[in-house]
């Protein structure tokens, strides 16, 4: 739907009024104006309008893991948001791209072909010099990559990469693999300047500094999963039900797992030169009795009270309290004792 009025549609509503039309009969040509849509034959539409909403949802949750996992990576506030979907021209996108920026050249398995990511050089050199032991600050100079930036942006795209995987698998099993990395976006073609395709925008922030980030996929590429691309289609695959064979595997899986488990026989406070003063056979004070419980930590928490013993020769505790998930955890001990002694 066009922002503005054409320039015809300007010259009939100007002859209109010197005709001394109606005011309101000017106004209602202007709103039947402004609900014309341009429509070029030569460049038809190739996504309709319940297609583009389901490309939109399926990166909305890609712009939500992208928030949380990219501040993780950075140490950094990081926000992400979906901008735009659009369907255009591949040459319409190169020229709206800056130069130079960053665009990762993306093979889309198994699918033939390539899409690209492009990512605003402001949002690039924040994230490196924040990776890099920095504040995450951009000071406007925007530069070729250097061989260990381009290292840096790489495992970071490659992340970026495994999060998209995710998101798309609720439609299609497809796998991304970063195959280069190009600075020149008329150096990089991924189909034919005419060719229309699908260009996801996404406005990411991190710390003070804002930029876009720009998917790139080549209709051909698209094509096969035509029918899949569809709301109902995502919403069916996204509130399926739990197989119960998934779910007794996932169980059975999760017993295997090893987790840490540690007795604390009691705590005390020594100075770093009681420490090093240490010999064989000296004894250290602890600030529990000998008859006291014990803590038994799973992991990082307390989760049982046990009692010290031995079993046929080997030290041993026996359990004697279960603390559930609905008592309060008990606090880190040697911490709390720390802080008051």
């Amino acid at each position: 739907m066009p922002d503005v009025l054409s320039q015809d549609a300007i010259d009939a509503l100007m002859k209109s009024i010197s005709s001394g039309a109606n005011i309101d009969e000017i106004a209602a040509k202007a709103d039947e104006y402004a609900k014309l849509k341009i429509y070029d034959f030569k460049r038809p539409d190739k996504f309709s309008k319940d297609q583009l909403r389901a490309i939109q949802m399926i990166h909305e949750s890609f712009a939500r893991q992208m928030t949380t996992v990219l501040s993780t990576l950075i140490r950094s506030i990081v926000s992400a948001e979906i901008a735009s979907v659009e369907q255009l021209a591949y040459e319409e996108f190169v020229n709206y791209m800056v130069q130079p920026t960053v665009i990762g050249l993306i093979e889309m398995h198994p699918f033939e072909g390539s899409m690209l990511i492009e990512i605003n050089p402001a949002i690039v050199f924040t994230i490196i010099d924040r990776m890099l032991g920095g504040r995450g600050t951009f000071a406007g100079n925007v530069r070729e990559l250097t061989d260990i930036e381009k290292t840096v942006v790489e495992r970071v795209i490659m992340r970026i990469l495994e999060l998209l995987e995710d998101s798309w698998s609720t439609v299609v099993d497809v796998r991304f693999r970063f195959e280069s990395m190009e600075s020149n976006p008329f150096f990089v073609q991924i189909c034919s300047p005419s060719d229309m395709v699908l260009v996801v925008i996404m406005k990411l922030r991190v710390s003070e500094v804002e930029g876009m980030v720009s998917l790139c996929f080549p209709y051909f590429l698209i094509e096969p999963i035509m029918d899949r691309l569809s709301s109902q289609q995502w919403f069916a695959s996204t509130s399926h039900k739990a197989d119960p064979e998934m779910k007794t595997w996932l169980n059975n899986s999760m017993l295997k797992v090893n987790m840490p488990m540690a007795m604390e026989l009691g705590h005390t406070v020594l100075s770093l030169n009681d420490v090093y003063a240490l010999q064989t056979g000296d004894v250290i004070k602890l600030d529990e009795l000998k008859d006291s419980q014990i803590d038994v930590r799973v992991g990082n928490q307390i989760r049982f009270k046990a009692r010290p013993g031995t079993l046929n020769g080997h030290m041993a505790v026996e359990l004697t309290q279960v603390l559930t998930r609905d008592m309060p955890l008990l606090p880190q001990q040697d911490d709390e004792k720390g802080e008051n002694k």
